[in-house]
């Protein structure tokens, strides 16, 4: 990657030029398409897919339409400050303000403008919400969102190359983005002047060496997201003088079925499951969430667990694709007794035994565990009794280049680009500086709201 001076004239000028197809990218050039701007959208890979086709798909969204259907009291207040909490007050507040201020219209305008049926998740919590509020398509599959939003593209004529691997970023006099080059399958390269450019090329889980500079505590761990999230925006901040920020936040996810490497919904726990290690015994508080329980799962012998829920929590954990295909390829395994499913899982029986004793005495308490957990008014586990066993994975980072509220990427002086944007994973988020920050869905948050923001601003 490399930053070079503009050269004399252009062969191809684009107003708004987006680096990266993924929801992110799309979604600024939609946005932008939208308020009457030429677009071009390069993708690197042959098809648009990014970190968003291997999520859930959610997007959290306090005081929409869809909420308020179902009976949900909510607003951009309440949802900043759950994230705040999560993040121990460590994420930007103007950004906070910006994204859960933006978020509501854009789902509004992802349902009612481009047609994508999203509908709220009422049948579970998520951790650190205080509101339901995560919002998706039927199938509850990222995979599905990434294909509806570039039909939407195909259809208002939002060109998308793929195949253009952007390698340069040319500035003007004044030290602005004023186009890039992208280099082409057969090593052509093309060059491309554009008003601005707007950075969604996500963030850099895939590059080992940087995840060991600025993660090393998950840098052994399974990496889940895209192999192509090498770093490309925090190369390009480093040669233009850009801020970056909380470098060492990330989300991870301490329940991805071993060794199928299919992502388990955390509703297996949110709704009364427990996770085990080799011993039968629990380990840790699971109700801080699936981003912590990775080191969490990888810190116990083998870097694995048993998650142990039941038939009634499978029936909720149904609506997900991915568990779905878990159930399809044989990796829940289900039992009659808590005996037999210690027995399916190399368990020790007795020990299996007494830990959800344990937590069945706390749950019906009502009282904290030796954990500190409160499992709330969920319905004790019964039999069937299931079963995954899972590790802890790395799926994409949260820090990237300082943005504006209005998406624009800042010098180190603190000051804001004129025609240089990022979103997505290239962005900072509001996950604070670690992992325990992550509040479920804060990474489409940032995409969609901050996408949004992007698409709308102007050079």
């Amino acid at each position: 990657m490399s930053v070079r001076p503009a050269p004399p004239a252009w062969p191809l000028e684009v107003e708004t030029l987006v680096i990266g197809a993924g929801a992110a990218g799309m979604v600024a050039a939609l946005s932008a398409h939208e308020a009457g701007e030429e677009v071009l959208v390069l993708e690197r890979d042959a098809v648009p897919a990014g970190s968003t086709a291997l999520s859930a798909g959610l997007i959290p969204a306090a005081g929409t339409a869809q909420q308020r259907a179902a009976g949900i009291a909510d607003d951009p207040d309440r949802f900043a400050a759950d994230i705040q909490k999560k993040a121990d007050g460590e994420a930007d507040p103007a950004l906070v303000a910006a994204l859960t201020g933006a978020i509501p219209e854009a789902v509004e305008w992802l349902t009612e403008g481009l047609g994508l049926p999203l509908t709220v998740v009422e049948d579970f919590d998520y951790p650190g919400h205080s509101r339901r509020r995560m919002h998706g398509l039927p199938d509850r599959a990222g995979a599905s969102l990434v294909d509806a939003l570039r039909a939407r593209c195909e259809a208002r004529g939002v060109p998308i190359v793929c195949e253009r691997r952007v390698e340069t970023l040319f500035t003007d006099a004044g030290g602005e983005v004023a186009g890039v080059a992208a280099r082409l399958p057969d090593g052509t390269v093309e060059e491309i002047g554009a008003e601005r450019v707007i950075l969604a090329c996500n963030g850099y889980g895939g590059n080992k060496t940087r995840v060991a500079r600025h993660m090393p505590g998950i840098a052994d761990a399974l990496y889940f997201g895209h192999a192509g999230n090498q770093g490309e925006a925090l190369d390009w901040a480093e040669a233009l003088g850009l801020a970056t920020a909380h470098l060492g936040a990330y989300q991870g996810h301490g329940n991805v079925a071993h060794p199928h490497g299919i992502l388990i919904t955390w509703a297996v726990i949110t709704e009364g499951g427990v996770q085990v290690n080799a011993d039968g015994r629990r380990f840790w508080n699971e109700a801080q969430g699936y981003s912590e329980a990775a080191r969490a799962v990888l810190a116990q012998p083998g870097g694995q667990a048993v998650t142990v829920f039941d038939a009634r929590i499978a029936d909720v954990a149904r609506q997900f694709a991915d568990f779905r295909a878990a159930e399809a390829q044989g990796v829940i395994k289900t039992a009659d007794t808590v005996a037999e499913l210690a027995a399916a899982f190399g368990l020790p029986a007795e020990a299996l035994e007494q830990t959800l004793t344990e937590a069945e005495a706390a749950r019906a308490a009502g009282t904290a565990d030796a954990f500190g957990r409160r499992f709330g008014a969920v319905a004790p586990l019964a039999a069937p009794y299931c079963g995954v066993r899972v590790t802890g994975a790395l799926f994409h980072t949260q820090g990237g280049l300082a943005v504006t509220p209005e998406a624009r990427a800042m010098r180190a002086d603190g000051t804001p680009c004129r025609r240089l944007f990022a979103t997505g994973g290239a962005a900072v988020g509001v996950s604070g500086a670690g992992d325990s920050g992550y509040l479920s869905g804060n990474g489409l948050l940032a995409a969609v709201a901050l996408g949004r923001i992007a698409g709308r601003g102007r050079a």
